[in-house]
């Protein structure tokens, strides 16, 4: 750390001493402000963050050791030194406790205090020197993310880059992918993060009742309204609105969303008033966005809006060693809420995991370690305690259930199931199924298999339950 650099802040309200350890440190180049109060360091802390600070426990204003939880709670870089005097001690031990670096037990000398400025610079510049070695060997975890996998890694970097922006981000992958995570990370590491992150499934939300969801409505905007109502875009000014399975909206509101895009502005159903709001987009599907447009499902000019940065997220089968920290990690989870035994897995049973394919990626994997520890206790996890559901689709399972299970749809939640083209006739067109048909009975064969769980034969066909449940009525009604 070149010395030029250095900045430290002194706060002592005795001016003579004040003007005394300035000198000191002066001597060595360093550059040094004085402050007589501990609210006029605070308030500088806001506006300049020095890599040492000097102050004295016996403040005209505060107790000095409010200077040094702010420092700590804001987690900022700066190391700071406690003066006090020998009846302190006691302040001093706390101070340390509450993270200062070290005190300093008044009469010193120049070359103590000196001392111990260097001390606490030579541990910033080792700490520095950690942190990019850290960044060069990759991180093992990231906000809500577990993995140290090369394809990680690199989502992490894009995160990095476009959290400090305002840029809209399209977050694609398969069910399961952790899709919501992501745009979570991006909210977290970006200025907004003191701010709403409200996330919205569109999925989930019935079509007469979308834009109320999304824009709001005053009292009386249509029956059941019976009184003002904020809407999603409204409840994230400031934030960030992260719109999930996006490929479900309803291609008028699509419209409506553009405009809120372009404009920065909303407007409740049935007001005439528009609102300014200040919104961070992030959207996520697991459909392949340029084939909806392609197809007329999606709206062109909305996709690149929203499509400034795209974010595709790799399957669990294409991240190496993750899936048994992941696995670790919600076994330990588990086994601490369950009060549960539970600290690892048997070598064969990592086997397996690493093996598998998981095309319901990691919702999948929690769902077979929740399984696992509710029905089984112990210190590690044998083959005999897995699920027997994923027994069927693991390793043991003839290769036709795979192949069906792992080559299941995973770009479209609604789109329809494989068809096994093996069996239409190739000659005669009369007899070719609808399409709509041969989408059910994959569905109804896959709820069969899995015993009747449907979130299970979810996600072995690469959607999301509330895809099965919606098409299962939907032919229920007719």
């Amino acid at each position: 750390m070149a010395k030029k650099t250095v900045l430290i802040y002194i706060v002592e309200d005795s001016v003579p001493s004040a003007m005394l350890y300035k000198s000191y440190v002066e001597t060595l180049g360093y550059k040094a402000k004085v402050f007589h109060t501990g609210m006029d360091a605070i308030a500088a802390l806001n506006d300049e963050v020095p890599q040492i600070l000097i102050q004295d426990i016996q403040l005209p204003d505060i107790n000095g050791l409010e200077i040094v939880r702010e420092v700590t709670e804001a987690e900022l870089p700066t190391k700071t030194i406690v003066i006090t005097s020998n009846t302190e001690l006691d302040y001093a031990v706390e101070a340390t406790k509450s993270g200062a670096f070290d005190f300093i037990e008044k009469p010193f000398t120049r070359d103590r205090l000196l001392v111990t400025v260097a001390n606490a610079l030579k541990q910033t510049e080792l700490m520095d020197q950690v942190q990019v070695f850290s960044d060069a060997l990759g991180k093992d975890s990231y906000y809500d993310f577990i993995g140290s996998s090369p394809a990680m890694q690199v989502v992490y970097k894009i995160i990095d880059n476009v959290a400090r922006s305002k840029a809209s981000v399209f977050i694609t992958g398969e069910s399961g992918t952790g899709k919501e995570l992501c745009a979570s990370a991006i909210h977290q590491a970006s200025p907004r993060s003191k701010s709403n992150f409200v996330p919205v499934n569109c999925a989930a939300i019935p079509k007469d009742l979308f834009e109320s969801e999304i824009f709001g409505h005053v009292k009386g905007a249509f029956s059941g309204a019976t009184a003002d109502r904020q809407g999603a875009a409204e409840m994230a000014d400031g934030g960030t609105l992260f719109l999930d399975e996006i490929g479900e909206m309803d291609m008028n509101l699509q419209a409506k969303l553009l405009r809120l895009i372009q404009s920065g502005t909303l407007q409740r159903v049935g007001s005439s008033t528009l609102q300014k709001v200040d919104v961070r987009f992030v959207c996520a599907t697991n459909r392949d966005p340029v084939l909806e447009v392609a197809e007329g499902r999606f709206r062109e000019d909305l996709y690149y809006r929203l499509n400034v940065v795209p974010i595709d997220l790799p399957p669990l089968r294409a991240r190496d060693n993750d899936v048994l920290d992941i696995a670790v990690f919600l076994l330990r989870k588990f086994s601490r809420e369950m009060n549960k035994g539970f600290t690892g897995f048997a070598p064969e049973v990592e086997k397996r995991l690493l093996e598998y394919e998981w095309p319901g990626n990691v919702r999948e994997l929690q769902n077979v370690i929740e399984n696992t520890v509710i029905m089984n206790d112990g210190e590690l996890v044998s083959e005999v305690m897995l699920p027997e559901s994923f027994n069927k689709f693991s390793s043991r399972a003839p290769a036709s259930v795979n192949t069906a299970a792992s080559t299941a749809y995973a770009s479209s939640p609604t789109s329809p199931a494989p068809v096994d083209t093996s069996k239409l006739p190739a000659t005669d067109e009369e007899d070719i199924q609808p399409l709509w048909q041969s989408e059910k009975q994959t569905i109804e064969q896959a709820i069969k298999i899995c015993q009747g769980n449907i979130p299970v034969a979810a996600a072995r066909l690469g959607v999301s339950p509330s895809t099965i449940y919606r098409k299962l009525k939907s032919w229920e009604d007719n």
